[in-house]
């Protein structure tokens, strides 16, 4: 607003700022306002001042603005009202500078940031804080933005701090540098990367020539290796299988009521069960006979197992929980030598497993150790052929460094004598034949 009224007229401004002008005139000794007939027209024109202000801040204003300065006398009254509404009271300015001040002093460049984005929120902090009566100096302006940025631009932050004159330099001149000096760090951090990302490519291509070389001799090996690996494992799911199948059998078959094929758990004798064993004390039988007739201990658990490598000193927590069957006097069977036959064929089936998977770590250990043995051999060759190389490519030196030393000389070679020689035998003996073809001729012809 101030730049527009200014560039209308200065004086309209002034009225603004001090109040209208009111032409007086004395009169007896008093003074008195002039009538509008009195007044000349440079008074009249000071007097159309405040007129023309008014007109223009109503005219920029909306109806809910203009209510609240339509009972205004003067447009310094109604810029007053203005300047409270929307720039606050003396406090309200007092509270938002002090603000502004500590958003200034904790400015800082944040990650990522750009110099422009800098730029654009120390600026706008910067006018804010100029607009509410704060002075600052270019210096201290400088030094400023120099302080807030990174770790990243502390080289090119001292060389500014070296040669330049911060007293004289604007910020804008300064900010120009930074610009600069981003611009030029982009265009390096490109070019770096893509260096970096052609070297990548060039070292992935070798690793896979090198990588399809290796794998065609070692592809039958690995093969051979894999094939037996899996045939190890269908092995033993197999028996796994096999034995779970036995087990099952063992507890689901009928009973034989053969006693001559009966053998007792006790002392492993035939012909009789444990219950009957003659060795056992006749306590103990006692006991189990009167149990038996009352219809207790005669009957056997028989539980399934999913697991049959538990041990023995859980079975019993486990058989707690576990589906039962009863089976009569007629077919018992003890639950300990049970679960003992059971881990026994487990424990061959696991010990038959682990060993053929020991063979199979163990050929994959000479395989490995003699890839390994081929990887440094190779690496070694790989050394002779780049001295090879380094050698051939001084030679070369040498080679042209030479030629161009003699190419000025004309070169000779050792035989050249000995041609020379046979040439002039070759060149006599042919005029001699020559001139014997014509006396022949001369002859015949007389």
């Amino acid at each position: 607003m101030q730049i527009f009224i200014e560039s209308i007229d200065r004086g309209i401004w002034n009225a603004i700022v001090n109040g209208p002008y009111i032409p007086m005139h004395i009169i007896d000794g008093v003074s008195a306002v002039k009538s509008f007939d009195e007044l000349t027209d440079i008074e009249n024109k000071r007097v159309q001042y405040d007129c023309i202000a008014k007109n223009i801040i109503t005219s920029a204003l909306n109806m809910d603005e203009f209510f609240r300065v339509s009972q205004c006398t003067s447009v310094k009254e109604m810029w007053e009202v203005l300047e409270v509404t929307h720039d606050g009271t003396n406090d309200v300015k007092r509270a938002r500078k002090h603000a502004l001040i500590q958003e200034y002093e904790l400015f800082r460049m944040q990650s990522g940031e750009s110099i422009a984005d800098v730029q654009k929120r120390f600026t706008h902090t910067v006018n804010h804080l100029i607009g509410l009566g704060k002075q600052f100096d270019k210096e201290e302006l400088n030094i400023k933005i120099l302080k807030c940025l990174d770790r990243s631009w502390q080289p090119k932050v001292t060389t500014i701090s070296e040669t330049r004159d911060l007293t004289t330099l604007t910020t804008a001149a300064l900010f120009g540098k930074l610009r600069e000096h981003e611009l030029e760090m982009t265009r390096l951090n490109e070019m770096e990367s893509a260096e970096k990302k052609s070297r990548s490519l060039a070292l992935k291509s070798k690793v896979a020539e090198i990588e399809t070389s290796e794998d065609s001799s070692e592809e039958d090996s690995d093969s051979e290796d894999i094939s037996l690996l899996t045939k190890q494992f269908q092995k033993y799911i197999k028996l796994k299988r096999k034995g779970k199948n036995q087990q099952s059998k063992r507890y689901t078959r009928k009973p034989d009521l053969n006693s001559n094929k009966l053998t007792c758990y006790g002392c492993g004798k035939q012909g009789h069960m444990k219950t009957d064993c003659p060795n056992l004390a006749n306590k103990e039988k006692s006991i189990k006979k009167k149990n038996y007739k009352a219809g207790k201990g005669r009957k056997a658990y028989v539980a399934w197992e999913d697991n049959a490598s538990s041990s023995s000193s859980s079975s019993e927590e486990d058989n707690e929980g576990n589906p039962c069957f009863m089976v009569g006097k007629d077919f018992e069977v003890s639950s300990e030598d049970s679960s003992t036959s059971i881990n026994s064929t487990n424990y061959s089936l696991l010990l038959d497993a682990f060993q053929e998977m020991r063979e199979v770590v163990e050929k994959l250990a000479r395989s490995n150790n003699r890839l390994k043995g081929k990887n440094n051999w190779l690496e070694a060759r790989v050394k002779e052929l780049e001295d090879e190389v380094l050698r051939l490519e001084t030679d070369l030196d040498h080679y042209k460094t030479s030629s161009n030393l003699d190419s000025s000389k004309p070169t000779k070679c050792e035989n050249c004598e000995g041609l020379q020689k046979k040439v002039n035998y070759l060149i006599n003996t042919a005029s001699k034949l020559t001139m014997g073809t014509t006396n022949l001729n001369s002859i015949l012809g007389s």
